[in-house]
């Protein structure tokens, strides 16, 4: 099967799976402020991810690219609502570019349809320090994001059985590009051990991609005659993920990822120490049903309803969130749990 089938069998069975609301996020709860002392028209919703400066919380991860006609359609329409809401955005994987140059185009659109915004180069972590270069140079990207999916590439027929020094061009890729490399995840989450091990290489910058969004487990097992259906069950939950990787160094700029569905999951994935969040199944979903204005539409929706939601708690920008009080329960709290992390301190917190 050609790489450009696959990119769009990818989107399709995405759309298809879509996402089964598993993330965690539904475990956490605000503690009601009564007297919460904010004001709407003073909250700011700037943040900063590492020294990248970004006008809202809200980013456009990592779609597709390298599916022809059909893929640049979509990171056209995309790189248009990033430009018009000031959102940053990445491209899907530009391994395939660097494989066709006919395929460059699917990726190159970002940059011309969105010149002065935030965009994120991506690749695997199989890539050189030159193919970096190249992808960089094709988009005139920001950032770099690195992902890392073994359990997608043993559930893909066709995909990676070998992961041996991937830190190690990770490492290379990072002293050379001059720009954030950012580690991300594809579903399964990123642990405190994976999050110390960047840490201790001089990662700065993950997205931890957790389970609970689109399962590309599940997707690769629609292109198998024999299922591996033990991978679709397995990951780490997106709320966990965040506060492991917190847990593990306060240094590391955290992206939250992986089933976010609305403003309310961003706010509580800022809250548990994310410095923004970055959705894509359900804003593909948005923009293939409803068309790129309904996208531009709902995404500034959410930018509202989290100026509301840091009302309601008494905070007026996205750093302050990180001190309110959180109340962790369920499949969570009990994950954390027996991970050593102890949940009461969140609920403990103390913003006054």
């Amino acid at each position: 099967m050609s790489r450009s089938k696959r990119k769009w069998d990818h989107i399709q069975y995405a759309l298809e799976t879509g996402q089964k609301r598993l993330t965690g996020f539904d475990d956490i709860k605000f503690v009601n402020q009564s007297l919460p002392g904010s004001n709407l028209d003073s909250v700011k919703l700037e943040t900063k991810i590492g020294e990248l400066s970004l006008s809202s919380p809200i980013l456009i991860n990592a779609m597709t690219g390298g599916g022809g006609e059909r893929t640049y359609r979509i990171n056209r329409e995309l790189a248009i609502a990033a430009r018009e809401t000031g959102s940053a955005i990445a491209v899907g994987s530009q391994m395939a570019a660097l494989k066709d140059p006919a395929e460059r185009r699917s990726y190159e659109v970002v940059r011309e349809m969105n010149p002065e915004g935030i965009i994120l180069a991506n690749l695997g972590s199989e890539a050189t320090t030159g193919q970096a270069k190249a992808a960089i140079d094709m988009i005139q990207a920001d950032g770099l994001q690195i992902h890392l999916n073994v359990v997608q590439e043993l559930t893909m027929p066709e995909g990676d059985r070998s992961f041996a020094g991937a830190l190690k061009r990770i490492i290379e890729i990072q002293q050379i590009v001059g720009i954030p490399v950012i580690v991300k995840e594809v579903g399964f989450g990123i642990s405190a051990e994976t999050a110390d091990a960047l840490v201790s290489a001089g990662i700065r910058y993950v997205d931890v991609g957790g389970f609970g969004g689109t399962n590309f487990a599940e997707i690769e097992n629609k292109r198998r005659d024999r299922l591996l259906t033990f991978f679709e069950d397995w990951g780490i939950p997106t709320a966990a993920s965040i506060i492991e990787t917190k847990s593990a160094s306060q240094e590391l700029s955290v992206i939250a990822s992986g089933g976010m569905q609305s403003s309310l999951d961003i706010v509580k994935a800022l809250a548990t120490g994310a410095d923004g969040a970055a959705m894509a199944g359900y804003l593909l979903k948005t923009l293939m049903e409803n068309g790129t204005e309904e996208l531009i539409q709902e995404i500034q929706m959410m930018k509202n309803e989290i100026a509301v939601i840091m009302t309601a708690v008494g905070v007026h920008t996205i750093e302050e969130l990180k001190s309110v009080p959180l109340v962790i329960s369920g499949d969570t709290h009990h994950w954390l749990d027996q991970r050593g992390i102890d949940t009461k301190t969140f609920a403990r917190r103390r913003k006054f």
